[in-house]
Order: C-alpha cells, then sequence, then structure tokens
C-alpha cells in the first residue's frame, strides 16, 4: 500500500486532483470517440510534471481500456494479419526511439508532446479523407509503424501517424474501433518497455498508474453513456479544438 500511495504523497493533494480528473476526463473522450486518453492524459498532465511522469501514469488504465476496446468486434484476427506489419515497426520504433532520444529529455520533451498534439489537432480539424491504395500497404504500413513508435518514446503520444494511416484503409466502424485498440495495445506495452528501459518505471509508479484506472474506467463508462446523447461530430471538433490549443501552450512554453 505504501507504494500504491507514495507518488500521490510525494505530489501532494493538489496534482492528486489534476491526476483524477485528467483520467476521468481522458476517460471519458475514449468512451465517445474511441480513442484520446493518452493524448488528453499526456498533454494535460505534462502542464504540470515529466511527460515520463505522466507516460508512466498511464500504462496501466491505457493498456487495460484499449484491451477492452479491441475485445469487441470480432475482427482481430482478420486485423492482425493485415497490420501485423506496421504493428511490429511501432514496437521496434519505441524502442529503438527510446534508445535514441527518450521520453525523459526535459523541456525537448514537452516541446516535442505540443507539436505532436498541435498536428494531431489540425489533421482531426482539417485533414483530407484519404484512402491508400492497397498496394501500397506493404511498404507504407510498416514506415508508418515505425514513426508512430519513434513518436511515442518521444512523446508519450501513439496517434501520429497511426491513426490517419488507420483512417485511410476503408475499415468499416467496428473493424477502425478494434484496429485502433491494437495499435494502442502495442504503443502502450512498447512504451511501457522502453520506460522501463530507462527506470522510469518503477513499482511506485506501476502502483500509482493502478490507481487511476478506477477514474479512467468510470470516465470511459461515462463516455459510453453520453455517446447515444450527443452528436459526435460535435464532440470531435470541440476535442481537436482544445488539443489544439494545448498542444501550441506546450510547443511555445515547455
Amino acid at each position: 500500500m505504501t507504494t500504491l500511495l507514495g507518488f500521490y504523497q510525494d505530489i501532494g493533494p493538489a496534482l492528486t486532483l489534476l491526476v483524477v480528473f485528467t483520467f476521468l476526463l481522458a476517460g471519458a473522450v475514449k468512451g465517445v470517440i474511441g480513442l484520446g486518453l493518452p493524448t488528453i492524459a499526456m498533454g494535460l498532465l505534462g502542464l504540470a510534471m515529466a511527460p515520463a511522469q505522466a507516460a508512466a501514469l498511464l500504462i496501466v488504465p491505457s493498456t487495460l481500456t484499449n484491451l477492452w476496446q479491441l475485445a469487441a468486434g470480432g475482427h482481430l484476427l482478420a486485423l492482425l494479419r493485415r497490420l501485423w506489419p506496421m504493428l511490429v515497426m511501432i514496437f521496434a520504433g519505441t524502442l529503438l526511439g527510446s534508445v535514441w532520444l527518450g521520453i525523459d529529455s526535459g523541456q525537448w520533451a514537452a516541446h516535442a508532446l505540443g507539436g505532436a498534439l498541435l498536428v494531431y489537432a489540425v489533421y482531426g480539424l482539417c485533414g483530407p479523407g484519404l484512402r491508400l491504395a492497397p498496394g501500397r500497404e506493404s511498404w507504407l504500413g510498416p514506415l508508418c509503424g515505425l514513426v508512430t513508435g519513434v513518436v511515442t518514446a518521444a512523446t508519450g503520444v501513439f496517434v501520429i501517424p497511426a491513426v490517419p494511416y488507420l483512417q485511410s484503409l476503408g475499415l468499416n466502424r467496428d473493424e477502425m474501433v478494434q484496429a485502433l485498440g491494437l495499435s494502442f495495445t502495442v504503443s502502450t506495452l512498447a512504451l511501457a518497455v522502453g520506460l522501463a528501459g530507462q527506470d522510469a518505471l518503477g513499482a511506485e509508479a506501476l502502483g500509482a498508474s493502478l490507481l487511476v484506472l478506477a477514474p479512467a474506467l468510470l470516465g470511459m463508462l461515462c463516455g459510453q453513456w453520453l455517446r447515444q446523447r450527443i452528436s459526435a461530430v460535435l464532440f470531435k471538433r470541440c476535442f481537436f479544438i482544445g488539443l489544439a490549443v494545448l498542444g501550441a501552450h506546450l510547443l511555445l512554453n515547455g
């Protein structure tokens, strides 16, 4: 229990409330649109703590919520056969990026996180609906996986360019949700290995991450309830605008 609570005793009540609120909000966003937990968590927590510390917190809730998302849909084997080259390169790219860059690289990591959030937000608001020709998957998938892995290692955010790539494959809604869960699960596990290699994922960090699972799951359930009652298009627009403001702030101020 001391290990579980030690992190929160160290950061104090104000930051503890920020952590709980962040994972409630991040879980709710994921419940509505199927992604956004690590993006929101890294963006908000990056305002108050080092990126490596924030990334360690998201390991348990991100892994379990992604496995939950991955379990539904019935397309797992088909998606694994189609996406395995990208997934392998996400894992390899994250480990390579952890050795080369490392998420615990001080102010540079905060600026990189802001840049990644801003690029993703602008793409979400303005990006064209791309459609990838099937013949290009064989080389573009692994390339996107490698770049996603390096970005993950540097910022803790898994979405660029993996999400635009998956959106270009013409997957139906259920396949897309399950593909995102698959991609994010691999990214989270690779990030955990990278953080452990940097001595940033000890017992205290894992205990702290376990405790934020409850607000993340509660937020996700609330988001799934909310999804039936609001316009998904409006919600996504507000989400990307908020993300753009947050990313710009981190990019400029670190």
